[in-house]
């Protein structure tokens, strides 16, 4: 026996030797976001630390921080971000409980129209809202056909509403998207013996319906979040006066002032204030995902 082993062991070396290890797999999708990502964000990071009079510090921070339009956009994709997230959670779990749990004709279509819409531009649902609603859209030409006024009365797409609006059209599908299939694993015998018990609609939707999906909402409001803080292509095509984003920021520094290092140093606050939210959206998913393995 050992006579027939010991070939088999030699064979066996050469083949084990020439294994290629693991980490030197790894090296090409690292090289790959060196390269393309990490290595640009460096270069953003050392241009907001290198004014144009020379040397290296941070006074372009402080001069960016001082100014008032620095503030206003700060303030503004906040508010837009957290006010489009919470009418997205709202409007998107409310279609998503029709879509899942309320039987009507077209309903999987319309579930399937939800994965069609996620791959369109921003800019485009913009573009549909102003041919709606626009100076010229069909709302207000509707109205002054049939009044006879000169104008309409619709004209808030210029506005922060505006802007509002067109974010919450457009990013509810993607808190659809996680609720549906949260909403597709749920038992439904839980439901039927809610219902059997004499719970109604709203009772088995809060007590349980809505635990289920708080992961899902979660990760689709959060997506949602960083998003909004992001987006510039609605905030440019609705043209709306007086409503600066930190990107809408780094844009008229960059192109139309030709501030550099301010624009780097908006597109740094930016990134940081993305990342602190994925952070805070991390923690709180882990200790959602605690509590329920602890109820579980």
């Amino acid at each position: 026996m050992a006579s027939c082993e010991l070939p088999l062991a030699r064979a066996a070396a050469p083949a084990s030797s020439r294994r290629i290890p693991a980490w030197t797999l790894a090296l090409p999708p690292v090289a790959a976001l060196g390269v393309f990502f990490l290595h640009p964000l460096a270069l953003v990071l050392w241009q907001s630390v290198s004014p144009s009079g020379g040397g290296h510090g941070f006074s372009a921070y402080t001069e960016v921080f001082t100014q008032a339009a620095f503030r206003d956009a700060l303030r503004n994709t906040v508010l837009i971000a957290a006010g489009a997230t919470a009418g997205a959670l709202l409007l998107g779990f409310a279609l998503a409980l029709v879509i899942a749990f309320v039987p009507f004709p077209g309903g999987k279509a319309i579930g399937r129209f939800v994965d069609v819409f996620l791959s369109f531009p921003s800019f485009l649902i913009t573009l549909a809202l102003l041919f709606v609603y626009g100076t010229a859209g069909m709302a207000n030409g509707v109205w002054t056909g049939v009044t006879g006024a000169a104008s309409g009365p619709f004209d808030f797409l210029h506005t922060p509403w505006g802007v509002l609006l067109a974010e919450i059209t457009y990013f509810t599908p993607f808190v659809m998207r996680p609720l549906l299939g949260a909403f597709s694993q749920l038992d439904t015998a839980q439901l039927d013996v809610a219902a059997s018990l004499g719970a109604r609609a709203p009772r088995i939707v809060r007590q349980v319906i809505l635990p289920e999906a708080l992961p899902a909402l979660a990760a689709g409001g959060s997506l949602v979040l960083v998003m909004c803080l992001n987006e510039f292509g609605i905030v440019l095509f609705t043209g709306a006066k007086g409503v600066t984003t930190l990107p809408v920021l780094v844009y008229g520094k960059a192109v139309l002032e030709g501030d550099w290092t301010g624009a780097c140093v908006v597109a740094v606050v930016n990134v940081a204030l993305s990342l602190a939210l994925y952070g805070l959206y991390r923690t709180i998913t882990t200790r959602m995902e605690g509590a329920r393995r602890a109820r579980a």
